[in-house]
């Protein structure tokens, strides 16, 4: 079964967690990885590009010479694709690009993106991620004690947070990406993986267990939720007790 140390905030090591064999133990299938990207940029792709035929670039009625005595090869106008401003022949035309891939397809390229971080230890698991207001200096320091050796770093989060965010965006070789919209190109462009345990727990109930994005996301919610209850209820019976 895979495996993988889960790290606090300081960067010290506190416990080594055990990873779904269906999300995170595949081997990798470099064709399939190969087609879903290809697929993934073309379809970014805005398929804009167009250039003028004869019959759309401006003057060129009137034939340039007469046809016969010049010495010269008959023309009939000088907008032809062989004169300069002339039209263009078979150049592009809008047209939309657009690849299907199979949803499969799609969750198969991804578990093999997210195997390959783990069986290169480029996956790093943070117990918890919690700032209490965005400053780019405090998130730099704890990457440094990360261990991630200044390389291009993807921190995916389990729901938006404004501190991290916001806190990640000037740093050139950060990025950082709710979990929902988790995507191939992303995972193979950068080379470590960050994540707190409650994206990994969000990866093995879509991947693994089948759930929907939606379920998945609220299920965690609700447990953020009970977390903070649980929380709220401990401090004040403190309190309580303290009185």
């Amino acid at each position: 079964m895979p495996s993988t140390t889960v790290y606090n905030m300081a960067g010290e090591a506190v416990e080594q967690l055990e990873l779904s064999e269906q999300v995170f133990g595949v081997t990798p299938n470099m064709a399939v990885l190969h087609q879903v990207v290809t697929a993934q940029l073309v379809n970014r792709r805005q398929g804009n590009a167009s250039t003028k035929t004869r019959a759309e670039v401006s003057g060129g009625n009137r034939k340039p010479y007469k046809q016969k005595g010049t010495g010269r090869a008959r023309q009939g106008s000088t907008r032809a694709p062989q004169f300069r401003h002339g039209g263009i022949v078979f150049g592009p035309k809008p047209h939309p690009y657009h690849h299907d891939v199979p949803r499969k397809m799609r969750r198969l390229a991804i578990r093999s993106a997210l195997s390959d971080k783990v069986a290169n230890e480029k996956l790093i698991v943070l117990n918890d991620l919690t700032l209490e207001a965005p400053r780019t200096k405090e998130m730099v320091a704890i990457l440094d004690k990360l261990p991630v050796d200044g390389k291009r770093v993807l921190m995916m989060l389990p729901q938006r947070d404004e501190n991290v965010l916001l806190s990640l965006r000037n740093i050139p070789s950060a990025k950082v990406q709710h979990v929902s919209s988790i995507n191939v190109v992303e995972l193979l462009k950068h080379d470590c993986l960050i994540m707190p345990l409650k994206t990994v727990r969000w990866l093995e109930m879509v991947f693994g267990d089948g759930m929907s994005a939606e379920e998945a996301s609220a299920k965690i919610a609700s447990d953020n939720t009970g977390e903070d209850e649980l929380v709220t209820a401990s401090t004040d019976s403190e309190e309580a007790e303290e009185a």
